[in-house]
């Protein structure tokens, strides 16, 4: 699959501001409108273009502190129980204020998006909830301080 730079155009465009009409997308890129139409009807199809997404404003939601949290695990707990990585990561993808989840490798095995109301909300998260998973070895916590 080859996308050319006015594909590249329109799906830049779509980043910005995923509710930009056709119509305006396409006097931002020079092209007909419906040429941005089939652009973007051809980029879903191609599975480029998986969904549309709102950027939220936090603070107006009282949830204004995000952290990342990256997480150890451990394989083997004390009783002989096998865990797996997967397993422990969708069980932190359900709980509350949870943003984001993703797999890693090297030092830190699962890293988490989490949006609270404030440091004491953070506290409560990391040690009421995502240490109380099994297999949940390590939290190392950094508070995001600004998103440019």
């Amino acid at each position: 699959m080859e996308l050319d730079e006015k594909d590249i155009q329109v799906l830049e465009e779509l980043k910005q501001n995923a509710k930009r009409t056709t119509s305006q997308i396409s006097k931002r890129v020079n092209l007909p409108i419906t040429t941005v139409h089939n652009r973007i009807k051809k980029l879903e199809k191609l599975g480029v273009i998986k969904s549309y997404t709102v950027e939220l404003d936090y603070k107006k939601l009282d949830k204004p502190l995000a952290a990342y949290v990256m997480v150890t695990v451990v394989y083997m707990l004390p009783s002989g129980i096998k865990v797996m990585q997967e397993d422990v990561a969708k069980e932190i993808k359900g709980l509350a204020g949870v943003e984001s989840v993703e797999l890693l490798t090297g030092a830190t095995d699962i890293l988490v998006k989490v949006r609270v109301k404030d440091v004491e909300e953070l506290n409560e998260f990391i040690i009421k909830q995502l240490r109380k998973i099994e297999g949940v070895d390590k939290a190392q916590t950094s508070v995001v301080l600004s998103k440019l």
